[in-house]
């Protein structure tokens, strides 16, 4: 049966026809208690679903189709170490990396905690070896510089925290990032490193992965070039990755490669050794806390019932607008410098997860699946794309976190900073009405024409959705706490939709061609016109004729 035969389904169908004409200043205006009905706290974090074009009706539903569509033993199948990724025949287990309760997780027969502690115990013995300064290089010059080369989860990950807990960095080590195949990326990082205090670290789970491994090589070579021994490459090179043979035949000491599991997808192990770029800049116990943040959210997430489970709670509105309002699209909009990356690591983790046109079972969807997530930070964002927010024609979902207290408090500009954040989630939900808004003109001496231009041009229709999640501060634990629960949020979306949150193979066939076509680009190959486009043969051939002039 199809998710859209569900009774609830066909239930919330009818209930959206009977909210199309409610606005949400009626409901606050009708309800005294609406916050207290719609919003919960968990540790230092307060998740505020109150501006929502919902009812208690609305959540009832919602809430059924949860039921229906089988989340509550989905949910335990993911903690128990079944397979739930089913294409890949593999559990999904990102929570056994964090599980700071070690509770026993069984897969074959065997339980994962003590190979995830052996490898924290080991991350633990080399980030203080590198941070105290006994790990030294081929000199014996500490290291200075640590240098992470990987790739989508491998990068995005790793950096995002990186610069959201920049604030907890001691300065003992500064950390950089190398992703994107093209050289400039990598060329810019090494201008300013010194090859004696500088660690490389290779993220690749194969040691296959191409632009990791071109940049790999890179560094590589211009490590030797300044060098020149290569037994200094034991010295200067980790490895996070699973090819013990690669990694020895790239130059890298095998005690110096930490492993982690098929069962950890790329976009959600920075849990794992992949997080070692994290420990190194901010500590091993900094490390450790992000993880106790996540463990929180994750035993939230399996005991509370669902009408006080906040990640399921973030999950069904999500349904909600995309499945019966029509949204496309999901913003996040962190107040908080900090969370630069925010929406950019979340655009993975939901685009990467849910961006599925099949069922777990193959069957084509007949129903809305992952939306496009975007965003800013606040206040900037408020310059740029606020205007199609407020007056735009597409209904637009919007996330807003923001930190009760700042690491680098001055003067009032933090209290501007959430009076802001305030102010714009209330402009969305309150609008501002034609009457409203011709009173204000005419009592600033509008009339004739020009009021009834200005009216309508000034005229806010609000009734906009928007989640707050406020937070104490920015620490690894509240962070560890964020990340998890939109990992989660995603994967009750997957859930109710019975799509594979966790392979990814629409990114496979651009790979694959792109194998193809390299040759063709070396001029290797000469029968283009027999493989491909007209479009890409004329591309193909004006690169090759202005790269060789």
């Amino acid at each position: 049966m199809s998710i859209t035969q569900l009774p609830a389904w066909q239930a919330l169908v009818a209930h959206q026809r009977d909210m199309r004409s409610v606005h949400m200043r009626q409901l606050f205006s009708e309800d005294a208690q609406r916050f207290d009905c719609f919003s919960l706290a968990l540790g230092d974090l307060l998740f505020d679903y109150s501006k929502n074009r919902i009812t208690q009706e609305t959540m009832r539903l919602l809430f059924e189709l949860a039921v229906q569509a089988g989340l509550p033993d989905a949910i335990q199948a993911m903690f128990s170490g079944q397979r739930i990724n089913t294409t890949e025949d593999r559990p999904a287990l990102h929570v056994a990396l964090r599980n700071r309760s070690n509770r026993p997780i069984v897969v074959d027969g065997a339980d994962v905690m003590p190979s995830v502690n052996a490898v924290l115990d080991k991350m633990r013995r080399f980030t203080q070896a590198v941070r105290n300064g006994e790990w030294r290089g081929y000199s014996g010059k500490p290291i200075t510089d640590v240098v992470n080369i990987g790739i989508g989860g491998s990068d995005l990950g790793p950096r995002m925290v990186a610069t959201a807990l920049a604030p907890y960095a001691d300065g003992r080590i500064r950390v950089h990032f190398v992703s994107n195949v093209d050289p400039s990326d990598i060329a810019t990082i090494l201008r300013h490193l010194a090859p004696a205090s500088t660690l490389f670290l290779v993220a690749s789970k194969t040691f296959t992965t191409q632009e990791t491994m071109l940049n790999a090589n890179t560094a590589r070579r211009w490590f030797l070039s300044r060098v020149g021994d290569e037994a200094a490459i034991s010295k200067h090179f980790a490895a996070i990755s699973t090819n013990r043979q690669a990694v020895e035949a790239f130059g890298i000491d095998s005690d110096n490669m930490f492993v982690f599991w098929d069962w950890v997808g790329g976009r959600y192990s920075l849990w794992s050794a992949i997080g070692l770029p994290i420990a190194l800049y901010l500590g091993m116990d900094n490390f450790e806390e992000l993880l106790s943040g996540a463990h929180l959210v994750d035993e939230h997430f399996r005991t509370a019932p669902l009408k006080r489970n906040i990640p399921a709670i973030m999950g069904l509105l999500g349904v909600w607008y995309i499945n019966f309002w029509g949204a496309q699209t999901h913003a996040i909009l962190p107040y908080d410098q900090h969370l630069a990356l925010f929406p950019a690591y979340l655009q993975q983790a939901d685009m990467e997860s849910n961006g599925k046109s099949v069922t777990k079972d193959g069957k084509p969807v007949n129903y809305a699946t992952g939306p496009i997530v975007w965003g800013q930070v606040g206040t900037n964002g408020q310059h740029a794309f606020y205007q199609l927010l407020h007056q735009g024609t597409r209904l637009v979902p919007c996330d807003f976190l923001v930190a009760a207290q700042n690491h680098n408090p001055i003067g009032n500009q933090h209290d501007v900073l959430v009076a802001n954040f305030l102010a714009q989630t209330e402009a969305l939900m309150r609008g501002r009405t034609a009457e409203e808004t011709r009173a204000e003109l005419e009592a600033q001496g509008y009339s004739g024409g020009s009021l009834e231009l200005l009216t309508a041009a000034q005229t806010f229709e609000g009734n906009k959705p928007t989640n707050s999640l406020l937070y104490k501060k920015l620490t690894p634990f509240t962070l560890g706490m964020l990340i998890a629960l939109y990992e989660h949020k995603v994967f009750v979306q997957g859930a109710i939709w019975g799509v594979n949150s966790f392979d990814q193979m629409g990114v496979e066939l651009g790979k694959r061609l792109a194998k193809a076509i390299l040759p063709e680009l070396s001029g290797t190959t000469t029968d283009r016109e027999a493989t491909h486009d007209s479009s890409t043969c004329g591309l193909i051939q004006q690169y090759r004729a202005w790269r060789d002039s």
